[in-house]
């Protein structure tokens, strides 16, 4: 694909490949930076050279380079899609994205199979824009960009905090006040670097608002739902057992009840409700998931 563009008298003195990605919403500044050396861009230039009103350039943009993940045939509940995003209301026990002892059975690989040639463009690369991601073992509602331009906007309500997230757990004990916030620094635990942990210095904000929507269990238990003002590792699982109300079947930090439920051997977290604005229509999007089967039945049992 080929695009012209003119430099617009408000942009001149810009860097030209801050200019063209403003020109080319659809490409990051990396993407343009990329093109620049690689030599797509006409006439030729550096990517610091301060654009000039009128200037013309000539963008060729090749196709989408494949990326080594495979596709797989895995089921998706996919709850809407258009041409910019996909929401997915994600099984427990499925991985997000290809890693050291998880390279296929993903949810990458099973976007590379449904939508494969609709996912095209992010980073020059046929990927799936992972913009958030969910544990292996927490079921519930994600966003997918499918684009350069959804997925830098997606990432961006993140980062303005603009993108919100609700989450229901089923905790042991109840949480007192039974609504409130909790703010913390978290980061790597010093003591196990497979952990994250609430630390008194380093590690970054982070802060959930929840509230308890009912009592269970003659009081030993709560359905919480939890609010995600930022988006650390493990956000949500490290600060319901910093207030002492681990999150049941929790096997990382439920500490001493971690194997309590039987018959239930995952962390009791559910991404109930995803609300974010359309990155091309601005029109403000909202999504809800109920329950999967296994955590209703828990929620049955106790």
């Amino acid at each position: 694909m080929q695009e012209t563009v003119t430099i617009p008298p408000e942009l001149s003195g810009q860097r030209l490949d801050k200019a063209l990605a403003q020109l080319l919403p659809d490409l990051s500044r990396a993407r343009v930076q990329a093109l620049l050396s690689g030599g797509f861009v006409t006439p030729a230039h550096e990517a610091s050279l301060a654009v000039k009103e009128g200037a013309v350039y000539e963008v060729e943009i090749p196709p989408a380079k494949p990326v080594d993940t495979k596709g797989e045939d895995i089921p998706l509940e996919i709850v809407f899609e258009d041409e910019d995003v996909i929401v997915i209301n994600k099984p427990a026990g499925l991985v997000v994205h290809p890693a050291a002892g998880n390279w296929d059975g993903t949810l990458v690989n099973a976007l590379l199979w449904h939508r494969g040639e609709e996912l095209s463009g992010i980073g020059g690369e046929q990927r799936p824009g992972i913009v958030h991601r969910l544990d292996k073992e927490t079921s519930g509602l994600m966003v997918v960009a499918k684009n350069d331009l959804a997925h830098r906007n997606l990432t961006s309500q993140f980062s303005d905090r603009q993108l919100s997230r609700t989450y229901l757990a089923l905790v042991w004990g109840v949480p007192e006040p039974r609504q409130g916030r909790i703010e913390t620094l978290v980061g790597r635990d010093p003591k196990n670097r497979k952990r994250m942990a609430v630390l008194r210095v380093g590690g970054k904000d982070a802060i959930t608002d929840y509230v308890v929507e009912k009592v269970l269990a003659a009081g030993q238990m709560a359905l919480v739902r939890c609010k995600l003002l930022t988006g650390r590792t493990h956000q949500i699982r490290v600060h319901m057992a910093h207030i002492r109300c681990p999150i049941a079947g929790d096997q990382v930090y439920g500490g001493r009840r971690k194997n309590a439920l039987e018959g239930f051997s995952r962390q009791a977290l559910h991404a109930a409700e995803l609300d974010f604005a359309h990155p091309k229509s601005g029109k403000l999007m909202h999504f809800e998931a109920g329950l999967p089967e296994d955590f209703a039945n828990l929620l049955e049992r106790v």
